[in-house]
């Protein structure tokens, strides 16, 4: 099983980020801050403006080591990567098979995989709730149930993917009832991107932003291209099948860590900025969030397909893994993943 690698996020303005003697080294307004052994770090995402080396690109295109771009507010601007990884003819078969009833069997078992991820969340929620709260999200969760025994009937995708846009307006219908915080400031309302709307949406984006990253550098990492997806459409630049495998995981990963994040305090109104209708965190309320995502993927669960102990930061590559067995013809179906 791969080791769980670290991911370097640069916060800071005026960054310059460069290699040396295999370390990946950081500068800030000149001074050095940093030298981190390259063997430790699996990827690095930049979050602000920042300078970096042509030699460090280099440098980390030949250890493995990718690089992404995004806005402070978590909009994707580019990535770069080494060699790619991975058989050739794995990658044709995932070619071949879009829009195949293989691909189509694949969407449903992400999608089932989604919809009692989903369904877990509302009812392990439901049962820390007063009885006013719970009984809507135990409705909410009884819906997706519903949904599911569509989904199961469906026979093409694009049915599937109006099923599962129910299914998801139901769920959030009732992700207020999930958060215990009285600030009005801290309501989720409705579910909005692009820009967010509100706060809660804000942290929701950033925290699936993360969750992609990691979800794009399993798939490279087992020779899958994150381009070339079955339930989100084909789009130049889109990360399809990235955003696939996110599906049933952002319930269990993403959501119930920003619903602890709100529920704790650990993140309050005053964590984030408004500039000209543009909401996001902080500087201090970016490491914050990094911080406790990092030792989030360090806890151990037990896989429930694979039957080992894994860090939660593993998950994303133990599903793109399976994904590459089931392509390859190992497994008769893709697994998707089910929190217990």
């Amino acid at each position: 099983m791969k080791k769980l690698g670290n991911v370097l996020y640069i916060l800071s303005e005026n960054s310059y980020v460069y290699c040396k003697n295999e370390n990946i080294a950081v500068k800030i307004n000149g001074e050095d801050k940093a030298h981190i052994p390259a063997h430790t770090i699996e990827s690095i995402v930049f979050l602000k403006n920042t300078t970096v080396s042509t030699p460090l690109i280099g440098f980390c295109g030949e250890r493995g080591i990718s690089i992404s771009f995004h806005s402070d507010n978590g909009k994707f601007y580019g990535r770069t990567y080494g060699a790619v990884s991975g058989n050739v003819l794995l990658r044709k078969k995932q070619f071949d098979i879009i829009s195949s009833e293989q691909s189509t069997e694949i969407v449903r078992n992400i999608l089932s995989g989604k919809f009692a991820n989903s369904r877990f969340v509302l009812l392990k929620s439901a049962r820390d709730n007063s009885p006013c709260r719970a009984e809507k999200l135990q409705r909410s969760a009884e819906m997706i149930a519903e949904y599911h025994e569509k989904l199961l009937n469906a026979d093409n995708i694009d049915g599937m993917r109006g099923i599962e846009g129910l299914a998801a307006n139901c769920y959030f219908s009732v992700f207020d009832e999930m958060l215990k915080n009285n600030d009005p400031e801290m309501q989720f309302e409705k579910r909005s991107r692009r820009p967010p709307e509100n706060k809660i949406n804000a942290l929701l984006s950033f925290v699936y932003m993360l969750m992609k990253n990691d979800m794009q550098s399993a798939l490279e990492s087992v020779g899958l291209d994150p381009a070339a997806g079955y339930l989100h459409t084909l789009r130049p630049g889109r990360p399809s099948l990235a955003l696939d495998i996110m599906e049933e995981l952002r319930a269990p990963l993403c959501d119930r860590f920003v619903i602890s994040l709100v529920n704790l305090k650990q993140i309050n109104s005053d964590d984030f900025s408004d500039k000209n209708g543009e909401i996001k965190l902080t500087d201090k309320a970016y490491r914050t969030v990094i911080d406790k995502w990092q030792a989030r993927k360090k806890e151990e669960i037990t896989h429930p397909f694979l039957k080992e102990k894994v860090p939660i930061g593993l998950i994303p590559y133990c599903q793109a893994m399976l994904l590459a067995r089931h392509l390859r013809g190992d497994l008769d179906a893709y697994p998707p993943f089910f929190w217990r």
